[in-house]
């Protein structure tokens, strides 16, 4: 505003000088934690190039055929694309770079990594270093899932060990967890544990993450839900159930709206903005379930419960307590608002009683 209160001159931007980036939010975070060591923060810096890195090679990957097959299949058999190897290796790269991180576990590699030229370091990540790759050739989002854990004291120095074992816990013992998708922009979730859910865009120009979504919140329900019907055939009749009564409501009620994208990431995103629910379901066919319990999962069950929503597998159990049986190990998952949760619970209920 001008001195006497008008609005200012045409063409005059007002300038916000005020910015919380990724970095300061971290340091402010670190601040309030009068026994931190500022190991977490550094292994943030780490994680922060690696999506900055991996954004890049997504915004030129169609210049530079990135987008084709590799020629090699993942742990799982989905068949690599260029950038799945690029990105798995820029996350190997700054893991081991940062000094903090002990072991990772990456869904493009069948055995974890250890970074035994750091045996002080007390964290271990996990991640899906780009979800949604398929979608790649299409321009359609994909994203980085990951999740952090805290090692016991008895694990870390030169003449321990740790192994894959160390690992298979339950999601609640996460220290933080959060998902970057690479869209028209880069967008960034992060929570910590029992925290707010603060979500982050890529500003190119400064080549920074600015906060524009904080402490986001689901609403308690919305009528959208996000399912591959393709699956229905293979569903338990429970399952079609329910999404049968989100299509074919009580008279004089609307019928949800369909909105399923096929990159985790994104679904989820688009869930955590506006409500709803996002679900793939075990079935017949993925008898476990599709996604990982460990780097797909558990991560996002931890930012949906902190933004105030629900995150169940197949069996209603809560997601953030499965503790999986080896590091690739699958899980059907229903994650959305609390509402919108609670009627897949009511519906199993229902149908299994």
């Amino acid at each position: 505003m001008a001195a006497n209160g008008s609005a200012p001159p045409v063409g005059q931007e007002n300038i916000n000088t005020d910015i919380i980036t990724l970095t300061r939010f971290l340091t402010e975070e670190q601040n309030k934690v009068p026994e931190a060591t500022g190991d977490f923060t550094l292994l943030c810096h780490s994680l922060q190039f690696a999506f900055k890195s991996i954004a890049y090679y997504i915004r030129r990957a169609s210049l530079i055929n990135l987008t084709g097959l590799a020629g090699s299949s993942n742990t799982t058999g989905d068949d690599q694309k260029k950038l799945d190897v690029i990105g798995n290796d820029i996350f190997i790269s700054a893991m081991k770079g940062s000094g903090k991180c002990r072991i990772l576990v990456s869904e493009e590699e069948e055995d974890v990594i250890l970074f035994n030229e750091n045996p002080n370091a007390r964290y271990a990540v996990v991640c899906d270093p780009i979800d949604g790759s398929s979608n790649l050739d299409a321009g359609v989002s994909v994203g980085t899932i990951f999740g952090i854990f805290k090692l016991p004291d008895e694990v870390l120095g030169p003449n321990k060990t740790v192994s894959e074992k160390d690992l298979l816990r339950p999601g609640t013992e996460m220290v933080a967890s959060g998902f970057t998708m690479y869209g028209a922009s880069a967008q960034l979730v992060i929570t910590m544990r029992d925290g707010d859910v603060n979500g982050f865009t890529m500003e190119n120009s400064l080549g920074e993450f600015i906060l524009t979504h904080p402490n986001m919140k689901l609403p308690h329900e919305r009528a959208i839900y996000s399912v591959n019907e393709g699956n229905s055939s293979y569903w338990e009749d429970w399952t079609n159930a329910y999404f049968d009564s989100l299509k074919h409501p009580e008279e004089g009620k609307k019928p949800y709206s369909a909105r399923y994208i096929g990159s985790m990431v994104a679904d989820a995103y688009r869930t955590l903005l506006y409500g709803g629910i996002f679900a793939y379901p075990s079935d017949s066919k993925s008898v476990k379930g599709k996604l990982r319990i460990l780097y797909e999962c558990a991560p996002m069950a931890m930012l949906f419960e902190n933004a105030g929503g629900l995150a169940v597998n197949s069996q209603m159990e809560r997601l953030l307590e499965v503790v999986p049986e080896h590091i690739h190990d699958k899980s059907g998952v229903y994650l959305g608002s609390k509402g919108e949760v609670q009627k897949v619970i009511d519906m199993y209920n229902k149908h299994k009683k």
